[in-house]
């Protein structure tokens, strides 16, 4: 079932903002990268298919390379029909969606370029009665976030008072500091408003993670437990089983903590452990995530020397593929000390969640790819069960399955038969079995959002700025630490042992993942 044969009440369900977007023209910049090809044009193409983009709808490529309009079409056809989600693709949808594409050749450091654009647009706007509601897509190099917001202003396509669309979506990495993040804040704001940027992580997308709030808010059996005082710690895990692969060049300067951590992570994280908003607009659940964030004290020396844990990979297999160690990649330096695993331990310091430590973790080259958020809750008085349970009284836990195989599974203690004993048991809600009907990606629900305004699902200034406050401190205690070596872990393992040290020196330790449990 598609999402257009929804009845209007399942449609107001899945989301606040309307399902259907005015005319527009979107301008990707950067059409010619990676992005576009895997992400972008197929989401573009998943919402035509379902009926979610007006006639008067227009996309136009921004790069720097020459190409003619049915060179760029076929060439994110090809592209297509390797990457749709849904297979076959339906070539008269394409068709009808590829004669609304267009191409257009520029240098992102052209002021004069933008103003072509500009002049492209207004005729653009003319013939295809889009009015002019235009959408950019920053999907290019970080280096050029800054410049090409303020280059758009320059031509007057910014944001304007009289209400007319003129937004602006900027991929990750947001900054690669607290100190660069405030400085491309400034910039990009003294450009678009505020309420017209949309910093975009695709995480936010994902519809389990949209479900973190229903899930909590909307269950009464739920949100009483979601505390320090029955809550004993929580997970959240995003691991990775691939290396670097070809992007040593951009990840030997990131590592872990910028280009996972102060984003995927931390968002999870907010979505957590946030107050219940005062409604679902979204500057009020945006205020929430804040709170949170502002919360968490900036750790001490002492405390991230004892509480985070960084690593790389060594050389390895991950099923039948070999992997190199890290420092063996294609351009990463030979004696990098970039983390390619990262554990921390992180505590909020307010009233509901006081004492209760986050264990967040990720990494590349491991045994699985998943993503998941775990609570843990506390054990439960074992009197009645003394004789007979011995360490077989488990804790209780709630896992959170954001990807692959999206679900939600209750772990509890049942009576074995046949025998005095408890065993821990699993009752599991699957979103596939559970829904019939189209799951859309990440990328397409973002999309729609971004072109109704809806800014719910899309990072503030302030978050970015708090989230790299934090990860700022991480990065300060390894520098002062003067580390020449980091520890290595073996590729398809979950990572190195002072992770599980991390937890194991308070009586805890990592949930492993379905797929490799034992």
């Amino acid at each position: 079932m598609s999402i257009s044969n929804l009845d209007p009440e399942c449609l107001q369900i899945m989301s606040k903002s309307p399902t259907k977007v005015p005319p527009t023209a979107a301008v990707i910049f950067g059409a010619t990268g990676d992005l576009t090809h895997r992400k972008i044009v197929p989401a573009f193409y998943h919402l035509a298919k379902n009926d979610l983009l007006p006639d008067d709808f227009a996309i136009i490529g921004f790069a720097r390379r020459p190409k003619s309009d049915e060179e760029f079409r076929k060439d994110l056809g090809d592209a297509l029909e390797k990457f749709s989600h849904t297979k076959p693709v339906d070539q008269a949808i394409w068709k009808k969606l590829a004669e609304r594409i267009y191409y257009f050749q520029g240098e992102l450091d052209d002021p004069k370029a933008y103003q072509k654009l500009a002049d492209k647009l207004k005729k653009l706007s003319q013939s295809e009665k889009i009015g002019e509601n235009y959408l950019f897509y920053l999907a290019t190099a970080p280096d050029y976030f800054g410049q090409a917001a303020q280059n758009l202003a320059a031509a007057g396509l910014a944001s304007r008072p009289d209400g007319t669309r003129h937004r602006l979506i900027v991929e990750k990495p947001f900054g690669e500091d607290l100190k660069s993040a405030e400085e491309l804040n400034r910039t990009v704001q003294g450009a678009f408003a505020e309420k017209d940027i949309f910093r975009i992580d695709h995480y936010l997308g994902k519809e389990t993670v949209q479900n973190l709030i229903y899930f909590r808010f909307a269950n009464a059996i739920y949100e009483p437990l979601w505390n320090r005082r029955y809550i004993d710690h929580v997970q959240i895990t995003v691991a990775e089983q691939v290396g670097v692969e070809s992007r040593g060049g951009y990840y030997d300067h990131a590592g872990a903590s910028r280009d996972m951590l102060q984003n995927h992570l931390f968002q999870l994280f907010t979505l957590t452990a946030m107050e219940p908003p005062a409604s679902l607009d979204a500057e009020s659940i945006r205020d929430e995530k804040v709170k949170v964030l502002r919360s968490i004290p900036t750790p001490s020396l002492d405390f991230l020397q004892k509480n985070v844990i960084r690593a790389q990979y060594g050389g390895g297999f991950i099923g039948n593929k070999a992997i190199p160690a890290y420092r063996q990649e294609e351009k990463v330096a030979h004696d990098s000390l970039t983390e390619t695993f990262v554990a921390a331990r992180f505590e909020i310091d307010n009233w509901r969640w006081s004492g209760v430590p986050f264990y967040l973790r990720t990494g590349k080259a491991l045994a699985a790819q998943f993503t998941e958020i775990n609570i843990i809750f506390k054990r439960p008085p074992e009197v009645l069960f003394a004789a007979s349970a011995d360490d077989r009284l488990r804790r209780n836990s709630l896992r959170i399955r954001i990807q692959p195989n999206e679900s939600i599974s209750l772990n509890f203690n049942a009576k074995v038969p046949g025998k005095s004993e408890a065993e821990l048991v699993e009752m599991d809600f699957l979103y596939k079995s559970g829904f019939d009907h189209y799951l859309p990606e990440a990328y397409e629900r973002l999309l729609v959002d971004a072109l109704v305004g809806e800014s719910t699902l899309f990072t503030r200034s302030d978050e970015v700025e708090q989230a790299w406050r934090l990860v700022d401190a991480v990065r300060d205690s390894w520098r002062k630490q003067n580390a020449r070596d980091l520890p290595l872990y073996a590729c398809g393992s979950m990572g190195p042992v002072e992770a599980d040290l991390l937890l194991e020196k308070t009586g805890r330790h990592w949930i492993r993942p379905k797929e490799i449990s034992t």
